[in-house]
């Protein structure tokens, strides 16, 4: 399938996106001097920026590849959840899904950045597991809405709302209504993922997940292949930073080099991914043709600064510039 073929599908997919909310906070600024209180720089602060991240990343990312966005997850009650919204709100991405949780703090990441380098980040977040009664509700209403949708993306953060019961009802959901799942997920719930359509670790998620050191290619292959056999999942989709990212399926690795031409800041590349490879993949392209999209969206984000999105023209022209 022509590559103009599949993009030109994507305003026709609705992706139902479940997971860790997050909101980014960037303080950017220069340093020209050391505090005389601590043997600390001082930031002269220029200018502020929020952005999404996590799950919302993942739909900000789909909404601007022109597809359909339902956003199901949790925030609290605060201004982070009110940014979250406006910026939401802004890109046509709509909140009634989402369930605020007035005892839960949202998300947020504060970056404080000297130009292009990151001299500290401040989280502030509430990590616990949520009740069964928000459960119940996430679960209804993942339910009522699925059904309407072409994919479910699961963006895992470990972040408290993916809760084994949670994973169980959105996969069985799914399946019973023969929409594809795809998983990127983190490692407090790295094994509930079962039987799902794609699964998408990166590197170090994968080897810290399955208590091992993959020192070779020959260690890393053999746990791959058993960790998608274990799981009994379609395709396995591992990123490796700068080596690439290889892709299991039955009987079979392909491995893609990485595209990326200049690293400025690789946060957000993975739900990049995610987003990209799925919208493709339910567009029409294989799985190859979908990764090889997805390979190079990520390697366009990793070139700019902060959590970013890509566009169709961008990921068209590095797919014309470097094949």
């Amino acid at each position: 399938m022509m590559y103009k073929d599949i993009f030109a599908q994507f305003p026709q997919r609705k992706v139902m996106v479940l997971g860790d909310l997050m909101l980014d906070h960037y303080i950017w600024g220069n340093v020209e001097r050391i505090s005389q209180e601590a043997p600390v720089p001082i930031l002269e602060a220029a200018r502020e920026e929020y952005r999404l991240g996590g799950a919302a990343n993942v739909a900000l990312n789909l909404r601007s590849l022109g597809a359909e966005v339902c956003l199901v997850g949790i925030y609290g009650e605060d201004a982070a959840a009110e940014e979250m919204r406006e910026i939401l709100a802004n890109a046509g991405i709509p909140s009634d899904s989402l369930l605020t949780v007035p005892t839960r703090r949202s998300t947020l990441k504060t970056r404080v950045m000297a130009r292009n380098q990151q001299m500290v980040r401040i989280d502030y977040e509430d990590s616990s597991i949520v009740n069964s009664a928000v459960e119940e509700q996430l679960i209804e209403i993942i339910e009522r809405q699925l059904p309407g949708c072409d994919a479910l993306i699961i963006e895992d953060y470990d972040k408290g709302l993916m809760t084994p019961a949670l994973i169980a009802s959105a996969i069985a959901s799914a399946q019973k209504a023969g929409i594809p799942v795809t998983v990127d997920p983190k490692y407090r719930h790295f094994f509930h993922y079962r039987e799902v359509d794609l699964f998408k670790p990166n590197f170090s998620e994968l080897q810290n997940s399955i208590g091992k050191i993959l020192p070779d290619e020959e260690s890393f292959l053999a746990a791959a292949s058993e960790l998608r056999k274990d799981l009994a999942v379609n395709y396995l989709v591992v990123t490796r930073g700068a080596l690439g990212m290889s892709i299991f399926s039955d009987g079979e690795v392909r491995h893609l080099p990485t595209v990326a031409r200049e690293v400025f800041d690789v946060s957000g590349a993975g739900d990049t991914v995610i987003s990209v490879l799925t919208l493709a993949w339910i567009s029409g392209a294989s799985i190859d043709q979908a990764a090889k999209i997805a390979n190079h969206a990520a390697g366009v984000v990793c070139g700019k600064r902060g959590t970013a999105v890509v566009s169709i023209a961008e990921i068209l022209e590095s797919l014309n510039e470097q094949g």
